[in-house]
């Protein structure tokens, strides 16, 4: 009896190892310059010097830029919309937005792509 249990037990969590691994996939991720959403090639990360393009299909929706430190999540006509500050995602006011390990989670891309990202998609932009 108590060796049906065990085999129970072990499967029951292996299969919620299973389900928790596969819910906190990333919804975007980076491949090279490519970033895909699903299987599919949603759009681009293209490099500009040290700062970052972002690209939807063919549109230019974003930048991450340098900023000496930081980095400022823009608009792709210069309004900036939050910073990359270390491991904090700060609104254009200084407030914490939310964490680079939440973007990180939507966005499985370099930081400061993956930042810009989420910034671009809690702004509606994405």
């Amino acid at each position: 009896m108590w060796k049906t249990i065990s085999a129970v037990l072990g499967d029951s969590i292996l299969l919620l190892c299973a389900q928790t691994g596969s819910a906190e996939a990333a919804e975007y991720v980076c491949r090279g310059e490519r970033i895909e959403k699903g299987s599919s090639t949603w759009g681009y990360a293209r490099s500009a010097g040290s700062d970052y393009r972002i690209e939807k299909g063919s549109s230019s929706i974003g930048w991450a830029r340098s900023r000496g430190s930081r980095w400022a999540i823009e608009t792709f006509g210069g309004s900036t919309l939050g910073w990359l500050t270390g491991s904090r995602i700060e609104r254009s006011n200084g407030s914490t937005w939310a964490s680079l390990s939440d973007a990180k989670s939507f966005a499985d891309c370099p930081d400061a792509v993956a930042a810009a990202l989420w910034v671009l998609n809690a702004s509606g932009r994405l």
